[in-house]
C-alpha cells in the first residue's frame, strides 16, 4: 500500500531515536530505498535527539519507549508541550512497553508499532515507510481536548448497537468518543488497527477511564447494552455474528489491515437497520467499502471531519464512496451516535 500524503515539499526528513544500533540500522535500511523518505540523522538517546531536532528539523520522528538518560514517554511529554511535532512509538510488545506505548499515543504520539522479535529481525519494519509518510501529514492540532463531567442523561437505548473504526490517531479519538457515553451506552464493538499487545493495554486503559465496561472481544461474547468491546487484533478479525455475538475470523489481512474495518461492517450488513457506524481518523481505505454496503442495507453511517481529525484518509474514503451520510466533528461524534440509537423522548438529555 503507497501512502502519498505528507507535509507536501520534498522528501519526508526522519529522525530514528532508538538506543539499540541494531535497530537504528534496521529503520534506516528499510528507508532508505523510498523516495519519499530521508533519514536525516540518528540518535542513541532523548538528550541526543534534542539537539538533532534543533539542528537537523526533521518532519518526523521514531521514538523507543526504553532509552537511557531520559525514557521515551518523559521526552515525549517535553516534546509536544515545547516544540510539537510527529512522533511515531516504537516498542517491544510486552505488557510493560505496550502499556507505555498507548501512554505515549495519549500523550499525542501519532502512532506506534511492535519492534520485530530477534528471529525476525529481517522482515521488520516493513510498512513503517507509509506509517511515516502519513505521520508526517498528520494534524497535531487536531487533537480534541477530553473534557471531565460531558455525559447525556437519562439516555434510553433504542435496540441499535455502534460499530466503530479507526486507525492513525485513534487512540485518542476513541477516548473522546467513549468519555461521552453513559455506562448504558450501547452495545458498541470497535476495530482499532494496531498490534495485539497494544490493543490489550489500550482496553484495559480505557476501561479505567469511561464509564462503559471495556473489553477486548472474546469468541462468542454476547454483545450487551453497556459493553464496549475491541477487536483483540493478531491473526483474526472481529465480525458480528447472530446473537448478536462476537465472532473472530481468522484470515489474511483485509484492506491491509487485521483487524480490518471493512470485515467488521461487512459482517454486519443483515442487521444494518439495527446499526450505526462510523470510522475516524486513520491512514488508508480500510471501513469504505463495508460502510457502503452497510448504508446500503439500511444503517446510519457517519464519518470524523477533516478538521478533527489526525489523518483524514479513512474518513474521506468513507465519504468519497458513500458510505458516511456526512462529516462529524470528532467533539460532537458521541453525541450524534446516542441521538441515532436512542429513543426520541431521551434525546433532549443528550449533550455532547
Amino acid at each position: 500500500m503507497r501512502v502519498d500524503q505528507g507535509p507536501g515539499r520534498g522528501p519526508v526528513r526522519v529522525l530514528i531515536v532508538d538506543d539499540s544500533r541494531t535497530i537504528r540500522q534496521l529503520i534506516r535500511h528499510r528507508l532508505q530505498g523510498d523516495p519519499r523518505l530521508v533519514v536525516v540523522g540518528e540518535a542513541e538517546d532523548p538528550l541526543v535527539a534534542r539537539e538533532m531536532i534543533r539542528n537537523l528539523s526533521p518532519d518526523v520522528l521514531t521514538l523507543d519507549v526504553e532509552m537511557p538518560r531520559m525514557n521515551g514517554l518523559e521526552f515525549l511529554e517535553r516534546l509536544m508541550r515545547l516544540r510539537p511535532m510527529p512522533v511515531v512509538m516504537i516498542s517491544t510488545e510486552t505488557h510493560e512497553n505496550s502499556r507505555s506505548a498507548i501512554e505515549a499515543l495519549a500523550l499525542g504520539a501519532v502512532d506506534c508499532i511492535g519492534k520485530p522479535a530477534a528471529d525476525r529481525l529481517p522482515y521488520g519494519f516493513r510498512e513503517l515507510a507509509d506509517i511515516l509518510v502519513s505521520a508526517a501529514g498528520a494534524r497535531l492540532q487536531g487533537r480534541v481536548p477530553h473534557r471531565a463531567g460531558v455525559t447525556p442523561r437519562d439516555f434510553l437505548w433504542n435496540g441499535k448497537m455502534v460499530l466503530v473504526g479507526s486507525s492513525t490517531g485513534g487512540v485518542d479519538a476513541l477516548e473522546c468518543l467513549l468519555r461521552g457515553f453513559p455506562a448504558d451506552c450501547p452495545p458498541t464493538l470497535i476495530t482499532q488497527h494496531m498490534p495485539p499487545a497494544f490493543l490489550a493495554s489500550f482496553a484495559r486503559r480505557l476501561d479505567g477511564l469511561v464509564a462503559p465496561r471495556v473489553a477486548l472481544a472474546e469468541e462468542g461474547a454476547p454483545i450487551r447494552q453497556g459493553e464496549v468491546r475491541i477487536a483483540p487484533g493478531g491473526t483474526r478479525h472481529l465480525a458480528l455474528a447472530p446473537g448478536p455475538t462476537c465472532r473472530l475470523l481468522e484470515g489474511e489481512k483485509r484492506s491491509g489491515h487485521r483487524p480490518s474495518v471493512d470485515i467488521l461492517f461487512e459482517s454486519a450488513v443483515s442487521l444494518a437497520p439495527k446499526v450505526v457506524a462510523t470510522v475516524l481518523t486513520g491512514m488508508g481505505r480500510d471501513g469504505a467499502e463495508g460502510m457502503a454496503a452497510l448504508r446500503a442495507a439500511g444503517a446510519r453511517c457517519l464519518a470524523q471531519d477533516q478538521a478533527s481529525s489526525v489523518v483524514w484518509g479513512m474518513p474521506r474514503a468513507a465519504l468519497e464512496m458513500g458510505g458516511a451520510e456526512r462529516a462529524v466533528p470528532l467533539a460532537r461524534m458521541s453525541a450524534e451516535l446516542l441521538a441515532l440509537t436512542g429513543r426520541q423522548s431521551a434525546r433532549s438529555g443528550v449533550r455532547g
